[in-house]
């Protein structure tokens, strides 16, 4: 059923003034979903199927359409030539600009090490895939022709292996997929975005895919893990053989697999040489973030860190104080820096016009089905050849039983139109036969020359007999397939460039890290400052702190340097860190901004701190609204050395204050109509929900809120029951006379 639109007309020319121009003004209510459907989905399918996901033959229409403009060139031999005129040429195929083209040739290219077996031998400079400072030169400067393996895209594309189609404005044909005689859809990294789905394929050795696909041709349920051990990065590195997730990639294309870099201590030089990165990061990207933890103070052990990429190739120098345990110090590295990665794998890739997310198993069948058709294809291309030539020499036979009688069927016919049916008719052939007879040169029509030719006919007979044959069994056709997959291994293959490790190797005992003990004072300040100061420095200063103008101590804990601190901040986020990462200071100076140095977000600051070894006690927040949350300390340890949590603390209402109580309490509340309430806090029950709004202690009268709230000091009430409730929420009480007037003079006194 036709879908109905609700037309609005707006025609009358005093509203539209375009009312002349057909359909102007007429409003179309649609549903959104008619709308997205009918305008949204073209697009996406679009980008889906003709740009970002790759197919069985492992190729994206960018990749088959710059390779097949270059294999046209001839550029499959010979020399190199200049990269800018390659990308002008496949602009032919590709209208996408020559800024894409030639990106996409930086890709494939040899020299920028983004690919296992690249299909573009390079020269000149096209960057570098480990190094985002490293960018290509311009088209201009470089020179390109297609490398060796390449060949193996091509094989047989004369012959009818695969289908052709009209290029974007009908001047020439390109082809749908290549005939690959080699799985290169496992073989190279394949990276792409599209509308609503993503595919991240991961490269693996060429010989182990050989292998493993003959092994799948030869037996179905085959054991991949026989034949192929796990992925292969150009980059090197090592790979953290983990069988489990590898048996999640290996059968439904989806999975993780941790990359770790590769690195050398050179004693005499006391420094770390990293020679091999994961394929996920870049150089750059693992200096800045050492540079960051070592300005934290995460890493002491480290001097200094410097790029040291050259001709040779990567390599990033760590140098490090003398006694640093090197191997505990990059376990460190490992955890807290992409220097150890994860590769995400999502196989996704298009079947038939069709998106499919499927194994390495899969993968391979699907392949094993698409190259058997390519194989079938070529056989039948074969064959006609085959028949169509015997058919020639055929004809060309019967004129052996009498030469003359062919030179007198043509000296006597007069017009050349009808030699081709005297022929036809003196010697019993058919029109194409006699096609043939009619062009031979007048020096080849001799005994010896049809001799030789004919001589071709038994051969014939036999490559035809022998090709119907193949063509007649699958088994046959799968034979010559496992022929060429051991040729192309052998011709191509190398050895691995990523060595494997066991998980069992990788994860080594993560010492515990050795926090000198020894006692200090730590200060935290009302703009947010910290300092950790000895207690002999402490003594010496003589209790004078330099502080901000209008800044002052609001906490002063002695404690270990082994201590866990909690800082709490305006955000309801909570920072962790330990006594010993900061610094020891002096009294003389201002200390450590805490938002700075914990990295805080744009606008956040600490506003109040906590200082704990066991996590005992309880965390108190106090509301405008007069509710108590009493949340347990437990709440905020983590097994894993997190550093920041979210949901520290409700934000439904204004915080008024922290206070954090290793045991129950006597506290004040104080009402911005002067209402005092005192309370034990034995009386609020804890949670373990970190962002509770907690309870009502406090009843408040329109416009009122809670103001302020301070310990309770022994006899600073002359009644204290006088503040005090059986039942909460309580509305508390105004100071009385004496109370007031003791009050004042306390004020009056300071």
């Amino acid at each position: 059923m036709a879908k109905k639109k609700k037309e609005i007309d707006c025609s009358n020319e005093e509203i539209n003034p375009n009312a002349h121009i057909l359909g102007a003004g007429i409003v179309v209510e649609q549903k959104i979903t008619d709308t997205l459907e009918e305008n949204y989905m073209p697009y996406a399918m679009s980008v889906i199927v003709s740009r970002a996901i790759p197919e069985i033959d492992g190729m994206k229409p960018s990749h088959r359409k710059l390779l097949y403009t270059m294999y046209k060139m001839g550029l499959l031999t010979g020399g190199r030539i200049k990269s800018a005129n390659i990308v002008g040429r496949t602009m032919q195929l590709n209208p996408h600009g020559d800024a894409a083209i030639y990106e996409t040739m930086v890709r494939l290219s040899k020299g920028n090490e983004s690919l296992l077996h690249p299909f573009v031998d390079s020269k000149g400079n096209f960057g570098k895939a480990y190094s985002k400072n490293m960018q290509y030169a311009a088209s201009r400067y470089t020179e390109a022709k297609l490398s060796p393996f390449a060949a193996e895209l091509f094989k047989d594309i004369d012959k009818n292996t695969v289908d052709f189609v009209p290029n974007y404005d009908n001047t020439m044909q390109e082809p749908l997929l290549f005939p690959v005689s080699v799985p290169t859809i496992l073989t190279n990294a394949n990276l792409g975005i599209a509308v609503g789905m993503a595919s991240n394929i991961c490269s693996f050795n060429l010989r182990e895919i050989c292998e493993t696909t003959i092994a799948l041709i030869k037996n179905p349920d085959a054991d991949l893990f026989e034949t192929l051990k796990c992925p292969d990065f150009v980059g090197g590195a090592q790979v953290i053989f983990d069988r489990d997730a590898l048996h999640s990639i290996f059968e439904t294309g989806r999975g993780s697999v941790k990359i770790r870099s590769k690195w050398t201590y050179d004693k005499a030089n006391k420094c770390i040489d990293i020679t091999e990165i994961p394929t996920t990061t870049t150089s750059e990207a693992i200096i800045e973030k050492i540079i960051e933890c070592v300005k934290k103070g995460s890493f002491k052990e480290i001097k200094d860190i410097r790029d040291e990429t050259d001709k040779k190739g990567l390599k990033i120098t760590i140098d490090v104080k003398n006694g640093t345990d090197v191997d505990k110090l990059m376990s460190k590295l490992f955890k807290t820096t992409t220097l150890e990665d994860t590769f995400s794998c999502n196989f996704n890739v298009l079947i038939k016009g069709m998106p499919k997310v499927l194994g390495v198993r899969q993968i391979l069948n699907e392949w094993i089905e698409f190259r058997t058709d390519c194989v079938r294809r070529r056989l039948e291309f074969d064959l006609a050849k085959c028949k169509d030539k015997l058919h020639l020499l055929r004809g060309l036979e019967k004129i052996l039983l009498d030469i003359d009688k062919a030179i007198y069927i043509i000296r006597n016919t007069e017009e050349e139109a009808e030699v081709v049916p005297n022929l036809m008719i003196g010697f019993g052939i058919d029109k194409i036969q006699a096609e043939y007879v009619a062009e031979i040169k007048l020096r080849h029509l001799n005994k010896e020359y049809i001799l030789k030719r004919t001589k071709d006919i038994q051969s014939l007979v036999e490559s035809i007999a022998l090709l119907e044959d193949i063509l007649s069994s699958k088994q046959k056709i799968k034979k010559i397939i496992v022929a060429e997959l051991k040729d192309v291994a052998a011709k191509h293959g190398q050895d691995r460039k990523s060595e494997i490790i066991y998980v069992d190797e990788a994860e080594e005992v993560e010492k515990e890290e050795e926090i000198p003990d020894y006692p200090v004072i730590l200060f935290f300040t009302k703009e947010g400052y910290f300092k950790k100061i000895l207690p002999l420095s402490w003594q010496k200063s003589s209790g004078e702190h330099k502080l901000k103008e209008g800044d002052e101590v609001i906490k002063m804990v002695e404690t270990s340097n082994k201590t866990d601190l909690l800082f709490f901040t305006n955000k309801c986020q909570v920072y962790k860190a330990k006594a010993n990462d900061f610094d020891e200071t002096k009294a003389s100076n201002l200390g450590e901004f805490v938002g700075s140095y914990l990295g805080m977000d744009e606008g956040e600051t600490a506003i109040h701190m906590v200082s704990t070894q066991d996590y005992k006690g309880y965390v108190m927040f106090f509301f405008e609204n007069g509710k108590v949350a009493k949340v347990d300390l437990k709440s905020y340890e983590t097994k894993t050395n997190r550093k920041k949590l979210i949901k520290a603390y409700s934000d439904k209402s204004p915080l008024v204050a922290v206070k954090y109580i290793e045991e129950d309490k006597e506290i004040v509340l104080i009402s911005s109509a002067g209402r005092h309430l005192l309370i034990h806090t034995g009386v609020i029950s804890p949670k373990t929900t970190k962002d509770t709004i907690g309870v009502s202690v406090m009843t408040l009268k329109k416009g009122q809120k809670l103001y302020e709230v301070r310990d309770y000091k022994q006899g600073e009430f002359s009644k204290p029951y006088r503040y005090k409730t059986k039942n909460l929420p309580a509305l508390g009480m105004l100071l009385s006379a004496e109370d007031a007037g003791e009050m004042e003079e306390q004020i009056s006194m300071l």
